[in-house]
Parts: structure tokens; C-alpha cells; sequence
């Protein structure tokens, strides 16, 4: 089992966390893209301080960029890193791409296919001709001409999508480097995730073993106490509040569907509608218990070591991590303690 572990090299000090993150031979850090900070620009920061570790975006947004942008960006942080980077991509939602790209969002998949055969042909050393739904490259009746990259080609870029619904897991089946995923609990991954991306892969030719399959999970270490662990669980179960409710609007909502589709959709229903309601502390209060169990790694020493068994079974390869705090010193303490579990896994 390897770890992944999230960072802000944007943020005060957090290089030095991405330092730490290395020293403890932790296999990657992921660097995610909301509507503040991007994605890109710190992780070329982390790959010149940083030597052997994996760079990975968790996610850059499509449609936010074109995709040849996108795979200049690649292309130059992958130079950068001397080989050390993976793009994670994904489609975000509404609110985010209508509300804050100005980007219409629609045709996901088909946005998602387009950007990965248009990315491979620019890192190819290809010239760029596309003629896809979505994207026309050059554009017909202008005075556009197909171009070939001025970068050193070819060179290789990892692309792992972020793909939640049953024909974009597919997708990444067929297309993708690897899979980030999230919302996944491990009694449901044939069902709901790795058998649509096993479909996808013998679509694609090739076996789900092509496909590196990592998942996010939250990380807190706690007494071997059962009422602390399930306080644990509880707070952050309420975390959850915040994606039921907030993530998307009501009927587009991802998040909601992954989980209504692993059984708990009257619970995230109920969830989703105090938050729509303004009871924001209602709306936590009422994320089952088991979510905040199930998503994360909680309690002592040997049951994380029993959790991580669960997922290195369930077929999943890399876990990306979130190690809350703000001590660096307590932070480092925490994943070389996670770290040194994984290695018994």
C-alpha cells in the first residue's frame, strides 16, 4: 500500500511540509484546485525543492483551461519535476465551472475523452489535428494551421481522471493512467466503482491492472478507547455536511449520487435538504456516524493497519491522504506513523 498525502505549497510553511513528506517516503503529494489557489503553480514550487517524491494534481479542472494549455502546463512541470508529475483531471460541476470559469458545463465524458486524445497528441509530437465534438482543431474556416509542439517530444504525462459516475469510471478504464477516487467505501468498490472501470479497461483492451487505483481518505490517530474513536467518527462524519449540501445544487450533486448509490440516500437526502434549509448544525448532526468510519482512517495503531488491509484487498493501490493540523512537527509525527503501517500492509 502507498501513500499520497495532500498539500498547500501555496500556503506559509507548507513547503516544508512537502519536504517532510519525502524525507518519510511517502510515495506522492497532491496538490487539489478549487476556486482559489490553482493547482499548477505550487507544484512547480514542490518539485525544486523535492527529489524522488511524485508531483500529482488533485484535481486541475476541465474546461478551465484548453486542453492545449493544459498539456503545455503538463508538459513543462513534467520537465520540472524530470518525470516526477502526474495530471489528475476532472470535470468539476455547475457551480463551479458556470459560476466561476464562465464555462458552460455540459457533455462531461465527451469533454473528458476529447481533452485526454487532444493532450496525448500535443505530448506525442504530433501535430495537432482534432476533429471532435467538443473541440475542432484547427478551427474549420479560419486561419488556424495544425501545430506541432515546440517542446522536447515526446514526452510521457501520467492522466488520472476523477470520475465518480458509471460511464466516466468507464472511461477511465478504457483511457486513463489512473483513477482518483473518492466517496468509495470498501464494501461497495466492485459494484459502484472498480467493475465500471474494469469494464472500461476490457473496452480499452487491456486489464484493470493498467489502471492505478488510488482513493482519498482523512487520517486521524486515536486512543484504543471505543468512545473516543466513535467521537472520532462522528466529527468527521459532520464534515460531510458541507459536500451533501453545498457541492452542486439540488439534482446535481455527484457527491449525493456516489453515496445514494452505495445505500445512503435518504440519509444524505436529509442532509442535503437542513442545509439547504440554513441548519447548518442540523445538517451535520445528521451524517451518519458510520460515513465519518468509513471514510476515513480512524483509531489506534491496529486498526488503521486493519483498515489500510481492507483497502490494499479491495484492489486499491494508493491511498491520498489528508493529514489534518496545523503543527508541522505533530503532522509529520502523524504520517510517519501511517507510513510505517502502510509498509506492514
Amino acid at each position: 500500500m502507498k501513500i499520497g498525502v495532500y498539500a498547500q505549497p501555496s500556503r506559509p510553511g507548507e513547503l516544508d511540509w512537502v519536504r517532510e513528506v519525502e524525507r518519510l517516503g511517502a510515495d506522492s503529494v497532491w496538490v487539489p484546485e478549487y476556486w482559489g489557489h490553482d493547482a499548477m503553480t505550487p507544484l512547480g514550487a514542490a518539485a525544486a525543492v523535492t527529489e524522488r517524491i511524485r508531483l500529482g494534481t488533485a484535481i486541475v479542472q476541465l474546461g478551465a483551461r484548453s486542453p492545449a494549455l493544459l498539456a503545455m502546463s503538463a508538459m513543462a512541470l513534467q520537465e520540472l519535476s524530470e518525470g516526477r508529475f502526474v495530471l489528475g483531471v476532472g470535470t468539476s460541476g455547475p457551480q463551479v465551472m458556470e459560476g466561476w470559469h464562465g464555462v458552460r458545463f455540459d457533455r462531461p465524458v465527451r469533454r473528458t475523452r476529447e481533452t485526454i486524445e487532444i493532450i496525448r497528441t500535443i505530448c506525442a509530437g504530433e501535430r495537432l489535428r482534432h476533429d471532435g465534438d467538443l473541440y475542432q482543431l484547427p478551427l474549420p474556416d479560419s486561419g488556424g494551421r495544425p501545430i506541432r509542439s515546440a517542446a522536447r517530444t515526446p514526452i510521457h504525462v501520467p492522466i488520472h481522471i476523477a470520475s465518480l459516475g458509471p460511464a466516466n469510471l468507464r472511461l477511465t478504464g478504457e483511457l486513463a493512467d489512473g483513477w482518483i477516487g473518492n466517496s468509495f467505501f470498501v464494501d461497495h468498490a466492485d459494484d459502484a466503482f472498480l467493475g465500471h472501470i474494469a469494464d472500461g479497461a476490457r473496452r480499452g483492451g487491456r486489464h484493470l491492472d493498467a489502471v492505478e487505483l488510488t482513493v482519498n481518505v482523512g487520517l486521524e490517530f486515536t486512543a484504543d478507547d471505543p468512545d473516543e474513536v466513535e467521537a472520532a467518527w462522528v466529527r468527521h462524519a459532520g464534515g460531510f455536511a458541507f459536500t451533501f449540501g453545498a457541492m452542486g445544487h439540488e439534482g446535481a450533486n455527484f457527491y449525493n449520487d456516489a453515496f445514494t448509490r452505495q445505500g445512503y440516500g435518504d440519509a444524505v437526502a436529509e442532509v442535503a435538504r437542513r442545509w439547504r434549509d440554513g441548519d447548518r448544525v442540523g445538517a451535520s448532526a445528521a451524517v451518519p456516524a458510520a460515513i465519518g468510519r468509513e471514510q476515513n482512517l480512524i483509531g489506534p495503531d491496529h486498526e488503521i493497519r486493519r483498515r489500510l488491509g481492507q483497502y490494499a484487498a479491495a484492489g486499491i493501490t494508493l491511498l491520498r491522504v489528508g493529514v489534518p493540523g496545523d503543527d508541522l512537527d505533530d503532522r509529520v509525527d502523524a504520517l510517519g506513523r501511517l507510513v510505517e503501517l502502510a509498509r506492514s500492509v
